[in-house]
């Protein structure tokens, strides 16, 4: 996921906008190749499609994040014939 504010450290909690929790972030910090906060997490299912905005809460504040798809970076392999 992408989140705005500060990044979202382990165990941080997920809610959807109503303010219900709905998952909890394994990891995250800042990724210098995407110039963004990005974090990893569990959530309900039915709320891990791409595109699914929800809050995250980091230090008692709530910040805007949305579920994109992963590898966060496109990647390159070889993939021989």
């Amino acid at each position: 996921m992408f989140t705005q504010g500060p990044p979202a450290r382990s165990h941080s909690e997920i809610a959807s906008s109503s303010g219900e929790n709905i998952g909890e972030v394994t990891s995250g910090g800042f990724s210098p190749c995407l110039k963004k906060n990005i974090a990893i997490g569990y959530v309900k299912s039915g709320m891990h499609k791409a595109g699914t905005e929800f809050k995250v809460v980091v230090r008692g504040k709530s910040y805007d994040a949305a579920v994109t798809k992963m590898p966060f970076v496109p990647t390159k392999y070889y993939k021989p014939s």
